[in-house]
């Protein structure tokens, strides 16, 4: 039975490596850019989750997951478990508006969509959305925040947080993907 990439990794394949950069390097970039707000933050957060990949790859089993699934997963914990990190050396407690997030400081291409102008959509469709529903999906997405933690600070039940966070991000797919997505605000307006 041929090896997997990760288990060929785990084996000490050089040449894996290699690949293992080249198969998943997209999607982990794509991740970072989504959770990490500033671009050389982004790329030190890809060196950690490649550094974790490559350390995790011998508890690879592809009976249980694909290895994409397998790498994204390390990735969102890294990157989330990265942002609680700063999130602790920054005051917590200060609340950003939705409308002040900083989306994708450069343009950048990825399969022919501008990631700018696909950020804006998905802010002006938050914007859109019940306060509470925003204020769960800014601390869920944003902030990388748990659930939980979401339901202590919000002095929500947490069954309460999640169909808040579930909805919202039913809604704003739903905006999205609607024809009338493309003019944003107007529409609704």
């Amino acid at each position: 039975m041929p090896q997997t990439l990760l288990e060929r990794v785990a084996a000490g394949d050089v040449a894996a490596v290699q690949q293992c950069i080249d198969c998943y390097g997209g999607l982990i970039w794509s991740l970072a850019r989504r959770l990490v707000p500033h671009q050389a933050d982004a790329e030190d957060a890809v060196q950690e989750v490649f550094i974790a990949v490559w350390k995790s790859a011998e508890r690879f089993d592809p009976s249980v997951a694909e290895e994409t699934t397998f790498v994204a997963m390390i990735a969102r914990r890294r990157l989330i478990d990265r942002q609680r990190r700063l999130a602790r050396r920054i005051d917590s407690t200060r609340s950003i508006p939705i409308e002040d997030v900083d989306v994708a400081s450069e343009t950048s291409n990825h399969n022919g969509v501008d990631v700018r102008d696909e950020a804006a959509r998905a802010a002006d469709a938050v914007t859109q959305l019940r306060p509470e529903q925003q204020e769960a999906l800014r601390l869920a997405v944003y902030d990388g925040w748990s659930h939980q933690r979401i339901a202590d600070h919000l002095q929500m039940p947490l069954g309460t947080v999640k169909t808040h966070v579930r909805r919202g991000l039913i809604r704003v797919r739903e905006l999205l993907t609607s024809p009338g997505a493309a003019a944003g605000k107007e529409a609704t307006s």
